[in-house]
């Protein structure tokens, strides 16, 4: 009977989280394609040749930076 308790807790709390984040998708769809933008232009710069003068990996940083940024901006709005 505990193992079934702490099952449907876990199952209840991942329905919680899940739902929680799909509103945040719903409710910001900019900001929910903004991410997407900046997480396909992670892949593409972690993929280019290194041979750009230290540029692409500061660019690559900055991306990383905005993507932390989204998500902080899409959890403070909830």
């Amino acid at each position: 009977m505990q193992a079934r308790t702490k099952i449907l807790g876990v199952v209840g709390a991942m329905a919680m989280f899940g739902s929680g984040y799909a509103v945040a998708q719903v409710n910001q769809p900019h900001m929910v394609n903004a991410l997407g933008y900046l997480q396909s232009a992670r892949g593409e710069l972690q993929v280019a040749m290194a041979d750009k003068g230290g540029h692409r990996v500061a660019a690559l940083s900055l991306v990383n930076q905005a993507i932390v940024q989204v998500r902080q901006g899409m959890a403070y709005a909830y």
